[in-house]
């Protein structure tokens, strides 16, 4: 009876455990289709998606904002379009993955969001070779959004490569530029160039530079060694105490007191510029004033007197012909005309 019950309690332990199993694999396989603060995103990388697998960390700057929820081959998920060959489109790996908006807050659509340069790039973790998801703000311009020939079936962020493979296209670009190079050709002028510098510096320019340079240190040497090191240190520390003095004279304090009186006048003229200058411009106002009024009373004049001249002329020019006229008051000769 006692074995009973002991089989009875270990057989019921089994299924409880059994059934907490199945609970669990199903809440961690629906998890995030459970919550409803997720948003599904997908991707397209082209290089290889080693070590990234089904629950991979998303991050933004190092903060774990979701998770990867499905990777797989663009060319077993879309079909396509007739007519189109089997381009480097069909060759990317899409990855799909849930982003936590209770993580994010607010933000622009995912349009403006690309727009401004939102990218997505693969990024690991330390020395472990775990990958993960990294989203982050690049340059639009360097990195442009790449076009696909298919409708995306979530809402679509744009990849870009990660640092390894930056680092690794960049290598082969550079192995490919060591290849096109004339490596006999830089060998040999690396070998002239030694043997050069061997000959410049045995026999040519460099050994008299280097030999001149010797004796000019020598000669330096020796002046030093030759000087007399305690009175020049003597005749300095008098031109500091000089100097000293001049400093603390009441000659530069005078100096500076007059500097500081003539600033200050300087600054009350300055201050009194403003009012003498309006002054001056109201002078001038009424000098021109004057001016005008003076020319329109003197133009009258002018005419009387340019009259009274005109007279005058007339004047003098009938005395100059007919003194007598003036003096006896007799009638001017007749004209020749009338004499005929």
């Amino acid at each position: 009876m006692a074995q009973s019950r002991g089989l009875y309690l270990r057989v019921g332990g089994l299924v409880v455990a059994g059934l907490a199993l199945t609970v669990g694999f199903f809440l961690f396989l629906t998890a995030n289709r459970l919550d409803t603060n997720a948003m599904m995103y997908e991707t397209y990388i082209r290089e290889s998606v080693q070590g990234l697998e089904v629950g991979a960390p998303v991050r933004y700057r190092g903060v774990a904002i979701g998770r990867v929820a499905e990777v797989g081959l663009v060319s077993a998920q879309y079909r396509r379009p007739r007519g189109d060959s089997f381009g480097a489109a069909f060759q990317l790996v899409f990855v799909r993955f849930l982003v936590d908006a209770s993580k994010i807050g607010e933000t622009p659509s995912v349009e403006e969001a690309v727009a401004q340069g939102l990218r997505v790039r693969m990024a690991s973790q330390g020395i472990t070779g775990v990958n993960y998801l990294e989203v982050d703000f690049v340059d639009p311009e360097r990195f442009p959004p790449r076009e696909v020939p298919w409708q995306p079936q979530y809402s679509y962020i744009p990849a870009i490569p990660s640092t390894v493979a930056q680092v690794q296209n960049a290598a082969e670009a550079l192995l490919a530029k060591l290849q096109d190079a004339d490596m006999p050709g830089l060998i040999s002028n690396f070998v002239e160039l030694v043997a050069d510098l061997r000959a410049q510096v045995h026999d040519g320019d460099l050994a008299q530079t280097l030999q001149e340079a010797s004796a000019l240190l020598r000669s330096l040497r020796s002046v030093v060694e030759n000087a007399d090191v305690p009175a020049t240190t003597a005749e300095l520390r008098g031109a500091a105490n000089d100097v000293r003095g001049l400093l603390s004279g009441p000659q530069l304090r005078q100096i500076l007191t007059n500097l500081a009186a003539a600033a200050a006048d300087a600054r009350l003229a300055a201050a009194k510029l403003p009012a003498s200058v309006q002054s001056l411009d109201t002078g001038l106002r009424t000098a021109r004033g004057a001016t005008s009024d003076i020319q329109a009373e003197i133009a009258p004049i002018l005419r009387d007197l340019r009259a009274v001249v005109g007279n005058l002329r007339d004047t003098t020019e009938q005395l100059r012909r007919y003194p007598s006229q003036a003096i006896l008051g007799a009638p001017p000769p007749p004209p020749p005309e009338a004499r005929r």
